[in-house]
């Protein structure tokens, strides 16, 4: 996952954004490492609101009831790496080229250095993993790079690196064979992204 530079975590963002930086952040923590756990006890108790998304929710809380941290572990073995390939290669260059490490990756190496991100040194992956890029796009809401991005700069983020791709993969996730936790994450993913670029074409 990328890595950011410290940040005053006092600095201030509008509650719906914070909430916007959770979703994000939440599903960046469930594609880049299988849940331990505490984690799928804490979403065992999650209550979904009302709409397709609390609905998703609610799926993933039962989802999350029904299993163990070493099913899910294995699950997430099989969806994302498997013995030479997983069943799903989340990243942005293979989605968008068919290969990894492709041109794709370069514009958001490019877009990382203008930010102010970068990999963290103990990750090994291309940037344009699915979870990183989550990982970062909450980071570009909050500051946690050093100043909250503006609308404009969030958008651009998520037109030139997210929306191209990431909506197809969140379908093929909840369509996976292997996905049974997985598949109402995928759903989430889905559903949450369509409601961001609703978001942004109403904000311009």
């Amino acid at each position: 996952m990328a890595q950011v530079a410290e940040t005053d975590r006092d600095r201030r963002i509008a509650e719906e954004d914070d909430l916007r930086a959770q979703w994000y952040g939440l599903l960046a923590r469930l594609l880049g490492d299988a849940p331990d756990q505490a984690l799928l006890d804490e979403l065992a108790g999650l209550h979904g609101g009302d709409g397709e998304l609390g609905d998703a929710l609610t799926a993933l809380a039962r989802a999350a009831q029904g299993t163990s941290a070493a099913d899910v572990r294995q699950e997430h073995f099989e969806l994302f790496i498997g013995i030479g390939q997983g069943e799903l290669v989340p990243f942005g260059s293979y989605y968008l080229t068919g290969f990894l490490h492709e041109k794709p990756l370069a514009k958001l190496r490019d877009d990382m250095v203008r930010l102010g991100l970068a990999r963290a040194d103990e990750v090994k992956e291309p940037e344009d993993g699915i979870a990183s890029e989550m990982e970062m796009m909450a980071a570009l809401i909050t500051g946690a790079f050093g100043a909250p991005a503006d609308l404009a700069t969030q958008r651009d983020f998520f037109d030139r690196h997210i929306a191209v791709w990431a909506p197809r993969f969140f379908e093929d996730l909840e369509a996976a064979k292997a996905a049974r936790f997985y598949m109402p994450v995928g759903t989430l993913g889905r559903l949450f992204l369509a409601i961001e670029m609703q978001a942004f074409e109403m904000a311009t």
